[in-house]
């Protein structure tokens, strides 16, 4: 349902969206990179820039870059999928076969991931039905607007027009530089990174798609027969590597690269280079040319996300129609605002609180715990009423009391309040029970008039992706 159903025996071209054709701009710029209409593709796709790249084979047999698209919309975090229902966004590599493909999606045009592939089955990995498909809103695909997803969608359909069987799938947190690699050093994440970073390097390194297999619990990638083996070799995810072997061409560049990369991996480390903030509460992700359209837009987990480069791309032309549903990530907050926000109670803004009850309601529903303690103490009354001072206010205890904060409740309290005074203050909510534990340091949560912490994901609208299909994963 998340997008639409997917049979073998669906056609590739049903309907008018999944016709239509690969723009005169794409074409010429195939003609310009001597590249033909129904070659082969290969997709590659980086979360932390937001970017889905289509590559395409040329007259000479290797793959070149054809087109990169903006991601309007990626879910979770940085790292694999791991279950159902922790909108984690796959990461890995995956084969998108024609009957993947979907024209009748519930988001315009979607294909399958093929997620989980053997070796996510193998370390017991679950999760149905993530897609790469439109309408820029995601709980664990990867989304782009419905204009992106027809041009992405009839380059895959003319691919298999001219005989590509499947195309390969390849789904990164990142690039997988020096840097981002030194940025994410500590990630719990970077055994597995490190392990699909062959196939990247393999990719980089040939300009042809790696042939993908599986054994314990790992990723193979272009294996071939051993030198003194007498059959090629059988790959189970589950099972003991068999003996095999890597092109001697390949394995040559492949060594020169990786030692390449690794020494300057180590040397940005030695210079001190910073390393990535884990992440707090933000959901994914998305491209700054699609936040810079959204009111208070984040790029969340995305780079690019400076308040001067999306002010200066506001002006520039989305790459497709943005719904008015999209609901951006959260800002990522520094750690001076992190702490500000863990503080927030301590330092909110002055609100009364009354622990008084509505008339129709008995007091005692709504009695404070120190109220409570105070009144069989013989400190108060039957009703307190408590209220943060205002910032540049104190009580000095020569002049009339004033009321007293919850959390100093054990202090004599004020004189009883008349009922009327009780009732003209505005009661903004019930009263707070703070437990006995929380008594000393404590105080109860502010009831603002607007209780959004600044910077908070904003409430959904009715019509918006999260609520339609809120019971899925």
């Amino acid at each position: 349902m998340l997008a639409g159903c997917n049979t073998d025996d669906i056609s590739l071209a049903t309907n008018a969206k999944a016709n239509q054709p690969v723009p005169p701009k794409l074409i010429q710029a195939m003609v310009d990179k001597n590249m033909d209409l129904n070659s082969p593709i290969l997709v590659r796709i980086f979360k932390q820039e937001a970017e889905l790249e289509v590559w395409k084979q040329d007259r000479d047999g290797r793959f070149a870059l054809l087109k990169t698209y903006p991601i309007c919309r990626w879910s979770g975090d940085l790292g694999p999928k791991v279950r159902e229902g922790d909108r984690q966004a796959p990461e890995g590599f995956y084969t998108i076969t024609p009957a993947q493909m979907n024209p009748q999606s519930s988001f315009y045009l979607s294909f399958n991931t093929g997620y989980p592939n053997a070796y996510d089955q193998a370390l017991g990995r679950t999760g149905s039905q993530l897609m790469v498909h439109g309408d820029c809103s995601s709980r664990g695909c990867y989304a782009m607007t419905d204009e992106q997803i027809a041009e992405i969608y009839s380059l895959g359909r003319e691919s298999f027009f001219g005989g590509q069987r499947a195309f390969q799938l390849q789904a990164f947190p990142f690039k997988m530089t020096p840097m981002n690699m030194a940025k994410h050093r500590n990630n719990p994440n970077m055994p597995f990174w490190r392990m699909i970073k062959e196939g990247y390097d393999h990719f980089e390194v040939t300009r042809q798609e790696p042939k993908v297999d599986f054994c314990e619990k790992k990723y193979v990638f272009n294996a071939i027969r051993a030198p003194n083996a007498k059959s090629d070799p059988v790959f189970n995810a589950s099972a003991k590597c068999p003996a095999y072997a890597i092109p001697e061409e390949v394995a040559e560049a492949l060594q020169e690269k990786q030692q390449q990369d690794q020494g300057e991996t180590n040397k940005l480390i030695s210079r001190g280079t910073p390393v990535a903030r884990l992440n707090t509460g933000i959901d994914g992700g998305m491209n700054k040319v699609f936040a810079a359209k959204l009111p208070d837009g984040n790029t969340g987990l995305s780079e690019g996300g400076d308040s001067q480069g999306l002010s200066l791309l506001a002006l520039s032309r989305a790459p497709g129609t943005i719904p008015s549903h999209v609901n951006p990530p959260k800002p990522r907050l520094t750690a001076e605002e992190e702490q500000r926000v863990a503080a927030a109670p301590a330092t909110a803004p002055a609100t009364r609180v009354a622990a008084a009850t509505p008339a129709q309601q008995p007091a005692q529903e709504s009695e404070g715990w120190f109220s409570s303690l105070a009144r069989k103490v013989g400190l108060g009354g039957n009703e307190t009423t408590a209220s943060a001072p205002p910032p540049a206010a104190r009580p000095k205890a020569e002049s009339k009391p004033a009321p007293a904060p919850i959390a100093r409740a054990t202090a004599a309290a004020p004189k009883q309040p008349e009922p009327k005074q009780v009732a003209a203050k505005p009661a903004a909510a019930p009263a707070l029970k703070p437990s006995v534990a929380d008594a000393p340091t404590a105080a109860p949560a502010p009831a603002a008039k607007d209780s959004t912490i600044a910077g908070a994901q904003p409430a959904l609208s009715s019509n918006s992706f999260e609520s339609r299909f809120g019971a899925m994963k």
